[in-house]
């Protein structure tokens, strides 16, 4: 029988588990309801998708973005997983085609929008086939108290008390205080569940705050100080990404712009676009990043304040999703706030709640946004503010890669608006110089073969494996094997022209 470490190995490459990975795993297996809450970049598709490999029948993955979906999908099927996914972007008769495959046995791991799953031919396919597990990704979305609250996560309840057996229940989520947890396990009904919460400390970002008079001139400064690197700018309202996205261009920054008035092709563009490299900065609202793996992304900036902490702490963990150091920036001013307050009570996304349930969601936004004021404007640690709000315990007073710790709050409070201030980074995981020439080059070689094979670079290799490449430098199939990120099918697919390349 294949061993869990065998499928981890094969499949996605890796020789051993990360924190809290095994007892997640464990726990699905051992046919146990389990929550998991780790960061973003921790490997949460790993704790499902190891075990639903092992368990005989399909797994189902419920998952609020057709994005996210697709991702997923792309790289269960390089790391030769059979995967597939039934959402709205479906032709009618390509979706009847993936019911029928899906009933037929040809696919191991199913990822479905919750909207899908009382309907009609998704009620006859759950009858004809065998579920080993059902894992809702981003719980949070079930809970009022959860920073994208999605109506259709309560209907995942009833799917599962439909069911002709219930199966173990797994959730997944970055981002979830005590209350949201509370809210995951009461309203997916989790029976008896092994929680698993791996921390929310990502030592390997900078969190700052700056409030400068003129935003688009510290954007300046802060892209110069990035130059050459890849990043996410967000802002709160598709004007902004248009008026931000068309200055840089004007300054002959590649900027990409994304935001939901765009039509689908130019949204998917824009995508392709920042996960090729070609265009290395991406302005964009929070309509754009979740499910996004994008391993060299060196930067997040803020434009503007979020409604929320879960949502900053979402949005700024897209930064150094490899280990890499990166820096995570938050352009404040007090219109941010009262920007916020308008767009909470002029939402409109909640319409089809009654008008009491409706308020009681509305008085819970203000509430976060309050505490996302006080994180903006906070004299003390960032990092502890934002652990100690996700109910850490045991957090140091400082951290020393703040802005705060670092004293560069007091430094632009004094200092001229845009003045350049010399960036003191203190950086936990410093990275291992590696033969700059040769990463280039393999990477060139991993954007060829992406681009005939129609998927995203890191669907290949993600940046850090191939800095691993660079690193130990494999001679053979079997010292490739031993280079983190590297599987088996991968090694049938990529391995030769990798080894070609490293010793051209």
């Amino acid at each position: 029988m294949t061993t869990k470490e065998q499928v981890l190995k094969q499949v996605f490459g890796y020789s051993a588990f990360r924190p809290g990975q095994e007892q997640l795993v464990d726990s699905l297996l051992s046919g146990r309801d389990t929550l998991g809450v780790m960061p973003t970049g921790a490997g949460k598709s790993i704790c499902f998708q190891v075990p639903a490999l092992m368990l005989p029948g399909v797994t189902l993955v419920v998952s609020p973005l057709i994005s996210l979906m697709k991702d997923q999908v792309n790289a269960l099927v390089q790391a030769g997983v059979r995967g597939a996914f039934l959402n709205s972007s479906l032709t009618p008769a390509q979706y009847r085609k993936a019911l029928y495959n899906a009933c037929n046995g040809m696919y191991k791991i199913i990822y479905v929008a919750p909207e899908r799953l009382l309907t009609p031919g998704f009620q006859e396919l759950v009858r004809r086939v065998e579920i080993s597990m059902v894992c809702v990704d981003e719980a949070h979305c079930v809970s009022q108290w959860g920073q994208d609250f999605r109506p259709g996560y309560l209907r995942i309840r009833q799917f599962l008390d439909g069911l002709p057996h219930r199966p173990p229940v797994g959730a997944f989520t970055a981002t979830a205080t005590a209350q949201v947890r509370r809210d995951i396990l009461n309203l997916l009904g989790l029976e008896h569940p092994k929680i698993v919460v791996t921390g929310f400390d990502r030592k390997n970002l900078y969190f700052g705050v700056r409030k400068p008079k003129d935003k688009f001139r510290e954007l300046l400064l802060l892209l110069e100080e990035e130059k050459g690197k890849s990043g996410i700018i967000y802002c709160s309202t598709r004007k902004l990404v248009e008026e931000v996205c068309e200055k840089l261009r004007d300054r002959g920054i590649p900027a990409a712009r994304y935001h939901a008035g765009l039509t689908d092709e130019e949204r998917h563009r824009s995508q392709e676009d920042f996960l090729y490299d070609r265009s290395p900065v991406m302005v964009a609202t929070n309509a754009f990043g979740m499910g996004i793996d994008k391993s060299n992304v060196s930067f997040v900036i803020h434009y503007n304040m979020p409604k929320d902490l879960e949502s900053y702490y979402q949005e700024a963990g897209r930064a150094g999703r490899d280990g890499s150091p990166a820096r995570c920036v938050l352009l404040y001013s007090g219109a941010d706030v009262r920007l916020n307050q308008f767009m909470i009570e002029k939402d409109k996304e909640n319409e089809e709640l009654d008008e009491e349930t409706a308020r009681q969601v509305r008085e819970k936004e203000l509430e976060r946004l309050k505490q996302m004021t006080f994180y903006a404007t906070s004299r003390s640690c960032l990092r502890r503010f934002q652990l100690r709000y996700f109910g850490e315990e045991g957090v140091p007073k400082e951290c020393g890669n703040c802005s705060v710790c670092l004293g560069e709050a007091k430094e632009y409070a004094k200092s001229e608006p845009t003045a350049a201030l010399p960036v003191k980074r203190h950086t936990f995981h410093p990275e291992v110089p590696v033969d700059e020439a040769l990463f280039q080059r393999l990477k060139r070689l991993r954007m060829e073969l992406a681009r005939s094979a129609g998927i995203p670079p890191y669907a290949v290799f993600t940046d850090a494996t191939l800095r691993e490449m660079c690193l130990q430098k494999p001679r053979t199939p079997q010292e490739m094997l031993a280079v983190p990120g590297v599987g088996e099918r991968k090694l049938e697919r990529y391995g030769a022209v990798f080894l070609r390349e490293l010793w051209a």
